[in-house]
């Protein structure tokens, strides 16, 4: 049985015991903006006219801010951090742990800028992946119909990550093990990398 996604941010943060003082604490801030709180991708994410602009997440060991845009912050403190570098082209992320307390007033400014440049529309031109199936993954697409009409059903972005997955593989017996891996998943219409996401 897979985690319940949701339905609000309060319940996201009752749902994470353990960081729900410092969640409230950005929660707040956050909420006593303009944006609009919706849920999206199973976390609380702060919208302006539809478009995503902050969202907040907690995780094992640590909690913390998402700026979809961060890559145009000014970063006065030196706190955004890119979680996948060379990979992630616009988001940034603030992260706090048990450690370290949340300085609300210079959180309010980096909320504040974030929302400036939203408005000021700076924002990541986002290519569009193309999707690649090799060999391997076309065979089995045409195999298997309750497959194929499953991958279908995915977003592109989605399928990419599949192909790229199987492509990435160097030798024919780690493709075929892939392949095996991610045949299930993509019958539950999951993808690829979506336990990262929670």
């Amino acid at each position: 049985m897979g985690i319940k996604k949701p339905t609000s941010g309060a319940q996201y943060v009752q749902d994470h015991p353990h960081w729900s003082e410092g969640l409230t604490t950005l929660r707040d801030l956050l909420l006593d903006t303009e944006l609009e709180e919706k849920i999206k991708w199973g976390i609380p994410v702060f919208c302006l006219d539809d478009k995503n602009v902050i969202g907040i997440a907690g995780f094992k060991h640590k909690y913390g801010l998402w700026f979809y845009q961060g890559s145009f912050m000014s970063d006065p403190a030196n706190l955004l951090v890119n979680a996948q570098e060379g990979k992630t082209k616009g988001m940034r992320h603030i992260y706090f742990d048990k450690n370290k307390s949340i300085d609300k007033s210079l959180m309010a400014q980096y909320i504040s800028e974030a929302i400036a440049n939203q408005k000021a529309a700076k924002m990541i031109k986002i290519e569009r992946r193309s999707l690649e199936v090799g060999p391997e993954l076309s065979a089995a697409l045409k195999a298997n119909k309750p497959f194929n009409k499953a991958f279908g059903g995915l977003r592109l972005a989605v399928q990419a990550d599949y192909a790229e997955y199987i492509n990435s593989a160097k030798r024919a017996d780690t493709k075929e093990r892939r392949l095996q891996k991610i045949i299930p998943m993509v019958l539950k219409g999951v993808g690829l990398n979506d336990k990262y996401k929670k």
